[in-house]
């Protein structure tokens, strides 16, 4: 889609951004960045480092996005919807809340299936190969296989650890040796002790909003 040099001003790139969806539940989390170039035309990315870009839209402050980051630029509109089916199946199947299958693909990936981390963990529910190789034997950027992966391995957590889901929930991101060397505690690591909290956060949310 192409505007004119008129569109110059930083609201309305941003305007722009908000016609596309790209603030949207699932990419607000990202800085979006937005400029013209020599044709008129609007170019809008989550990709900073290109000369000329100007923030358009400012996502969550660096203490909110955690150490965790994905390599998969996003789409014009991701729709969350398209999950639904599949975390129903995982809740059913595993017996794991959907609501807190949701906050975890919301805090891991923006519900980005193509998401890849810093450390390699893959798809909707950032699983690292090792670990979807013991839950899994599926495509991990495959939505499906990925979410039943992430179900199975959650309920693996909460049977470990009584259904305490602060230690789950920092298992998942540390690895559940290292709750047991904590003392079946919380490790000290800074985005285990952020990211327990942020995932508890948008549970509670999401158990309040569906009443």
């Amino acid at each position: 889609m192409r505007w004119p040099p008129s569109f110059l001003s930083t609201n309305r790139l941003r305007a722009a951004a908000l016609a596309l969806g790209m603030t949207s539940a699932g990419l607000a989390h990202a800085d979006i960045f937005g400029a013209v170039d020599s044709n008129g035309a609007i170019v809008l990315t989550n990709a900073p480092g290109k000369t000329g870009l100007t923030v358009i839209v400012a996502g969550d402050p660096p203490a909110e996005r955690g150490a965790k980051r994905t390599h998969a630029p996003f789409s014009a509109t991701i729709n969350i919807a398209r999950f639904a089916d599949v975390i129903e199946e995982a809740s059913r199947t595993f017996r794991v809340s959907p609501e807190l299958l949701r906050a975890v693909i919301d805090v891991e990936s923006r519900y980005n299936p193509n998401a890849v981390s810093d450390k390699g963990a893959q798809g909707l529910m950032q699983l690292m190969p090792d670990t979807a190789r013991r839950f899994s034997d599926g495509n991990m950027f495959n939505p499906r296989d990925n979410v039943l992966a992430g179900a199975r391995y959650l309920r693996f957590l909460l049977d470990l650890f009584k259904d305490d889901m602060e230690l789950a929930l920092a298992a998942y991101n540390a690895g559940e040796n290292a709750v047991i060397r904590a003392g079946y505690r919380i490790p000290s690591m800074p985005e285990t002790r952020q990211y327990v909290p942020r995932v508890l956060a948008r549970y509670r949310r999401l158990l309040t909003a569906s009443g």
